[in-house]
């Protein structure tokens, strides 16, 4: 007899036919992810996160012993606090609150107006300590998440989103700054010199304006500018640095204009604004030009302009590469030394 050649299916079993039961789940895996994520980052830089509170006799209009409050955090164990230095302008004297409460008096290690950074120094070891991000790798959209003690509630989290990258503002006391990281998560009174970190507890900035009446519009300095500051400030307690006169911000290069003039990298400055009177001013510089290069090095942010004007070049006529419109020029600046005797407001 011959046998059948192809096979016939066996009936499927009862448990393929009958629909699977979810299984029922636990309330920690109810909580969502976003939320897991928030409170995993607070909980990594909560403890190196203080409020500093200052009173001061020297502060402009101010009746004798006037005082004020901001926030800081730790960057190293033995004590290091960076915060911003419209908060302890002027001190005569600081005292900090760690997050279990204990309180230390604090003395000033540097100071840097022009950024608005400041690093005090508590006497005490082993402290927790946050770690600085890289600022480059932020993009608008991530988790933003804010830490400080806004009207004196010490250890205050609020979260948001990047809102937008290097923008250029003016701190209350008429200083600019460039490079800022905007964010909507909400900031008030008491929230300057806290840290700004992202998803993972790692600062990418240090909490520095808000802009009033609006909602959802904050500032904050970008870590890479505050790590490199901070170096200096531990160093040498001032930044001696040159200064050119105008507002910039980081913007990519078209890739054809790269191709032409084969420029090094794909991003430069863009000019948004120059002082009267400045050394960019008598230069040639126009806003609107797209600085390229300083001194014949590359420059494709503000961040690497700004380690170009040291103490080195003040007085020193130097070459800046620029781009206008699809034209490269060539023009020379002298910068001068960034003075110290700022009005504040």
């Amino acid at each position: 007899m011959e046998t059948n050649r192809f096979n016939i299916a066996e009936p499927p079993s009862a448990e393929v036919l009958e629909p699977r039961v979810a299984q029922p789940v636990n309330d920690a895996e109810l909580l969502d992810s976003y939320s897991q994520t928030v409170s995993g980052a607070i909980a990594k830089v909560s403890a190196a996160v203080v409020n500093i509170r200052v009173q001061s006799a020297r502060r402009e209009g101010a009746r004798n012993g006037a005082g004020g409050s901001g926030s800081g955090f730790l960057i190293a164990p033995d004590g290091f606090i960076l915060t911003n230095s419209h908060v302890v302008y002027g001190a005569e004297k600081m005292e900090v609150t760690l997050a279990d409460g204990r309180v230390y008096e604090a003395v000033l290690s540097g100071d840097d107006p022009e950024t608005d950074l400041a690093v005090i120094r508590i006497n005490a070891p082993d402290l927790v300590h946050a770690a600085f991000g890289d600022s480059k790798a932020v993009r608008v959209g991530q988790i933003a998440i804010a830490i400080g003690s806004p009207f004196g509630f010490q250890q205050t989290a609020t979260a948001g989103v990047v809102s937008a990258l290097g923008r250029s503002m003016r701190s209350q006391s008429g200083r600019l700054i460039d490079n800022v990281i905007q964010t909507d998560a909400a900031l008030n009174p008491g929230n300057s010199g806290g840290p700004l970190i992202n998803s993972r507890g790692e600062v990418i900035g240090v909490n520095t304006a808000i802009i009033l009446p609006a909602q959802g519009i904050c500032f904050a300095i970008a870590s890479n500018t505050a790590e490199f500051v901070t170096a200096w400030l531990i160093k040498e307690g001032i930044i001696r640095r040159s200064w050119i006169g105008i507002a910039g911000q980081n913007v990519p290069i078209h890739r054809r204009v790269v191709r032409f003039h084969r420029l090094a990298k794909e991003y430069g400055v863009l000019v948004e604004g120059i002082e009267a009177g400045s050394p960019a001013s008598r230069s040639g510089l126009r806003e609107g030009d797209v600085i390229v290069a300083f001194a014949d090095e590359a420059v494709a942010s503000i961040d690497e302009f700004h380690r170009h004007l040291v103490a080195g070049v003040i007085g020193v006529k130097s070459k800046i590469t620029a781009i206008r419109h699809t034209e490269k020029l060539e023009l020379f600046v002298v910068p001068e030394e960034l003075l110290r005797n700022h009005s504040r407001n």
